[in-house]
């Protein structure tokens, strides 16, 4: 089964930053999750590079347009494999192919009808490449700020070309009715809002604008930004060997299963770019989600406050697995968070460190000690109807509906709970006091086999949202073919076999015990 993921395409006129990474990594997370479910993953990243704001800051640069696109999306392309993101596709919209695509894609939209000339007037950021007339109230002030941006707005007066998105008022409506489509559910209220306003037809070119693709037959024009940007989650479906061809394009993972986005980008990606599709005689996808913003210490994020967090300086400062487990355990996905330096350490201190890391390493030291370094019997332990057992069957349950759901803070704090569970049960049987009395020692390897085995399956679970920290887990705990999500389990019934309690081996061996996770002792740094 084939199972297509996008994240933004990222605009190219400023370096990445905190958002963009939250973003990437949980699209990451659902990847390896569908990759374990047995699903054959196209995982889409890259970078949106046309539009007057990027040409703007190369000439503020004084290089050319092309230049500054290759040198950040370059940033981008390093960042995320120094994130070990798992993606199958980087896309980049100055592909001589995507120019092909985005041809193809305007001449079927004109041939059914959808395409018109106008004059666009209105208030417009460069910032944000849009038309702000709906969002301001021109009356109050003679030059309107962009509310974002707090940037002065443009005055525009121009021959346009316009995409006939009234046309497609009823289907839209039609479309966002579906439940399954918006997400998470306040957003789709706010598209409804939108929607029910009545949809109005929207400019898709720009005049005096050479950084851009050509309008084909209309001299003078090029692609308006966006109109450019969303075709770009098709051609990077296409393979290095494949000809720029949209009718290629639906054979290699269109539609796409769920976009993956900012709130603020949800508009185009919920209404414009189905209405777009629908004229194209292309298929719809499956989802949106419209994710939240980040804050640092309640405070939005900015330059001028000097309180911007680099997603480099954070991998530098701190690794790969306490961010993670900051943004995807402790931030409703879909909701606003805010990044508060103290909470960070202590989750990564006390869940990590503490909770799963303390708890491996002092059952290794003792099954070690006692039972000649390696896995004892199982005796009693091996039953599914072990308090363990059932602690870690609702476990699994729990944490596969939620990562359907894409409830990653849900399905941390369950697998973390499972965990607790596990100490809590070491704690009250104290197998340090019962191996004292040598007629109890089968008792001490059942209680030890049963908090290592549970320990497997937070393992396990843990692929998904922290697939380096799983996998140093699973060696620790003698597991060789051990899994990180980033290749699809050709068997789909390979992850669900491994979630079963009782998987490991009596006798094999188990290495000496070494920290899967250092405790966080480093000051704030901004």
């Amino acid at each position: 089964m084939n199972y297509t993921i996008t994240t933004p395409l990222y605009y190219v006129n400023d370096r990445p930053h905190l958002g963009s990474a939250y973003t990437t990594l949980a699209s990451d997370a659902l990847a390896r999750y569908q990759r374990l479910r047995g699903r054959s993953v196209m995982f889409v990243t890259g970078c949106d590079e046309h539009g007057q704001k990027i040409q703007r800051t190369a000439e503020a640069a004084h290089v050319s347009p092309q230049e500054n696109c290759n040198r950040i999306s370059e940033e981008y392309r390093h960042l995320w494999s120094r994130w070990q993101i798992s993606n199958d596709r980087f896309i980049r919209t100055t592909d001589p192919r995507h120019k092909i695509i985005v041809e193809q894609f305007f001449r079927r939209v004109e041939a059914a009808g959808d395409i018109i000339e106008g004059q666009q007037q209105g208030w417009y950021c460069v910032a944000c490449e849009e038309f702000k007339d709906d969002k301001i109230d021109s009356e109050e002030e003679e030059r309107p700020q962009c509310s974002i941006h707090r940037q002065y707005l443009e005055w525009r007066d121009e021959p346009n070309l316009f995409f006939r998105l009234s046309h497609y008022q009823e289907q839209i409506e039609e479309l966002i009715r579906n439940p399954n489509f918006i997400f998470p559910i306040n957003r789709r209220r706010e598209i409804e809002n939108f929607v029910n306003k009545g949809l109005h037809d929207f400019s898709i070119s720009r005049v005096n604008l050479p950084w851009g693709i050509p309008v084909p037959g209309h001299q003078g024009h090029t692609f308006y930004v966006w109109f450019d940007a969303l075709i770009g989650y098709l051609t990077a479906l296409l393979r290095s060997s494949d000809p720029p061809d949209l009718d290629i394009i639906i054979k290699r993972g269109w539609p796409a299963n769920i976009h993956i986005i900012g709130k603020d980008i949800l508009r185009f990606h919920a209404v414009y770019w189905p209405a777009m599709l629908m004229s194209a005689g292309l298929e719809i996808p499956h989802k949106v989600f419209g994710h939240g913003f980040l804050t640092r210490e309640g405070q939005k994020m900015g330059k001028s406050l000097g309180n911007i967090l680099n997603p480099e300086t954070l991998l530098d400062q701190y690794g790969r697995d306490p961010v993670r487990w900051y943004l995807l355990r402790d931030i409703p996905f879909g909701e606003d968070g805010d990044f508060q330096q103290q909470r960070f350490n202590d989750l990564v201190n006390n869940d990590l460190a503490n909770t799963i890391g303390n708890l491996l390493n002092r059952t290794l030291s003792m099954t070690r000690r006692w039972f000649s370094n390696s896995v004892p019997p199982a005796d009693t332990a091996i039953s599914v109807n072990h308090p363990l057992a059932e602690a870690a069957l609702t476990a699994i349950s729990i944490t596969l509906q939620a990562m359907e759901k894409l409830d990653f803070r849900c399905a941390s704090e369950t697998i973390l709970k499972l965990a607790i569970d596990a100490n809590i049960f070491l704690n009250d049987q104290a197998p340090w006091s019962k191996i004292k009395e040598e007629k109890r020692k089968s008792e001490v390897a059942s209680d030890l086999y049963a908090v290592l085995e549970t320990t497997r399956i937070v393992a396990f679970l843990l692929i998904p949202i922290l697939p380096e920290l799983s996998v140093r887990l699973q060696k620790q705990l003698g597991i060789e073919k051990t899994l990180d999500g980033a290749e699809v389990c050709v068997d789909d019934s390979l992850w669900d076999l491994h979630l079963r309690w009782g998987n490991l081996v009596e006798g094999n061996p188990l290495p000496e015990p070494t920290p899967v996770i250092a405790r966080l002792e480093l000051e704030t740094k901004k």
